[in-house]
C-alpha cells in the first residue's frame, strides 16, 4: 500500500536526525542533539570566573541568574561587526545570547537555559565577547 519504506539517520555538526521514507515522501521522526549538557556554576568558579567579568562592567540581572552588559560602538557598522563576530562563535557553541540592538549601542544577556543559570558557556561567550569589543574600538 505504502510502497518502499526507507529508514536513514543523518548526523549534522550537533543534531542527530532520523527519517522515514515512504514512496518517495520523506517525514522527520526525531531529532535528538549530542550536545554535551552544561553545568551551573559552582560558588567557586563564581568567585575565579564571573568576579573578573563583573569588574568589566558586567552586571547580575535581578531576580535571575544571568549577566548584563551594553557595549557602545562609534556606529553602526562598528555594533554590527562586533555581533557577527559575537555571532559566530556563538552558533559554533550553540549557546545564542539575548540581546539588542539599536545602531551604536549592543545589549547583552547570558545565561544557560538548560541550568536555569550561568554556566561555564556564558563565561567563555562573555569572555569573547570582551575581546571582540576592544577590539573593534581599538
Amino acid at each position: 500500500m505504502f510502497g518502499s519504506i526507507r529508514k536513514k539517520s543523518i548526523s549534522c555538526f550537533h543534531h542527530s536526525i532520523r527519517s522515514i521514507t515512504l514512496s518517495g515522501i520523506n517525514f522527520s521522526v526525531a531529532a535528538t542533539t549530542k550536545k554535551k549538557m552544561a553545568a551551573k556554576l559552582t560558588a567557586e568558579q563564581r568567585k575565579d570566573k564571573l568576579d573578573p567579568l563583573l569588574g568589566k562592567g558586567w552586571t547580575m540581572v535581578d531576580n535571575r541568574d544571568a549577566i548584563y552588559k551594553e557595549f557602545l560602538f562609534k556606529n553602526f557598522n562598528e555594533a554590527f561587526g562586533f555581533m557577527t563576530r559575537t555571532a559566530l562563535l556563538a552558533e559554533k557553541m550553540d549557546h545564542h545570547p539575548e540581546w539588542f540592538n539599536v545602531y551604536n549601542k549592543v545589549q547583552i544577556t547570558l545565561s544557560s537555559h538548560d541550568v536555569s543559570g550561568l554556566s561555564e558557556r556564558d563565561i567563555k561567550l562573555a569572555t569573547f565577547i570582551e575581546k571582540a569589543a576592544k577590539s573593534v574600538v581599538e
